[in-house]
């Protein structure tokens, strides 16, 4: 098993259980990508896991969005050009969604950004009421979601209500998740959410592996191939880093506290409140 430092990785009855800890907000820093690369690379070839669980160790964020401040130092000397294969993050996203076992996201507080856009990418979403928040912070911040949101919330949530999310920038409390389709169930306590995901990631990893894998390729085969919208995306984002407005939004987010724990708690608000021009 590979070393982790911002995750806690333990196998127990075929079942995988990783736990965030990268505190104060869980923020997707390039260290807590490549252990998430690590991770889904790992766990796609162990034949003991039969369901993996992605939780947090912090009540409050699963994870609050990709690390502002990295994205600032990207390189924007030459034009945006488009791709002819999904990036690493892409990657990453797509092995979590296809790998031949269980994916389930245990999202116990906020959830935004990159984090949401990963999340989107696991077979299944267990949050809790009242606690749970997602939210896609980019375009208020003169980007927009480039880890795979433009492509996965539309077909989990439907066009216009995505659309809503993407484009607002809202918080999206877990009932309403739970009603348009991002969360599979919203608990009313912690201890309901442990239990039902405990039991569902056991329950799947009992049953033979060959039928799991086979009933989840067939599933696969439902949705449509989303490389090319995965391509397409990764090309707008590029271009919408190279806009001044971009630049200018996206340090006017840190400046008026994204980042912080105060700041992330209220960040539908924050980033509708932020005055760039």
């Amino acid at each position: 098993m590979a070393d982790y430092s911002l995750l806690q990785v333990r196998r127990s009855d075929g079942v995988c259980w990783a736990t965030i800890d990268a505190p104060p907000i869980n923020l997707m820093t390039l260290p807590l990508y490549f252990e998430l690369i690590q991770l889904s690379q790992e766990i796609q070839v162990d034949d003991s896991v039969g369901a993996l669980v992605l939780q947090s160790a912090n009540p409050e964020f699963f994870i609050a969005h990709f690390d502002v401040e990295a994205i600032l130092r990207f390189p924007l000397d030459a034009p945006a050009e488009r791709g002819t294969e999904v990036g690493a993050y892409h990657a990453m996203c797509e092995r979590f969604r296809t790998m031949p076992k269980a994916t389930i996201a245990k999202i116990a507080g906020r959830v935004g950004g990159g984090g949401s856009e990963l999340s989107a990418s696991f077979d299944m979403r267990f949050g809790l009421l009242g606690h749970t928040v997602v939210n896609q912070m980019e375009v208020p911040i003169g980007i927009l979601p480039g880890g795979s949101g433009t492509q996965r919330l539309p077909r989990l949530l439907g066009r216009g209500r995505a659309m809503e999310v993407v484009l607002g920038g809202i918080d999206l409390d877990a009932a309403t998740a739970e009603r348009w389709g991002y969360l599979n169930r919203a608990f009313t306590t912690a201890d309901e959410l442990d239990s039902y995901v405990d039991n569902l990631a056991r329950r799947i990893a009992r049953f033979p592996r060959s039928a799991v894998r086979l009933a989840k390729q067939a599933a696969l085969m439902a949705e449509p191939d989303p490389t090319e919208g995965l391509i397409d995306e990764a090309y707008l984002f590029a271009q919408a880093l190279r806009y001044p407005e971009a630049q200018q939004a996206m340090r006017a987010f840190l400046a008026a506290g994204g980042q912080t724990r105060e700041g992330e708690l209220r960040v539908g608000e924050l980033s509708g409140e932020l005055n760039w021009r």
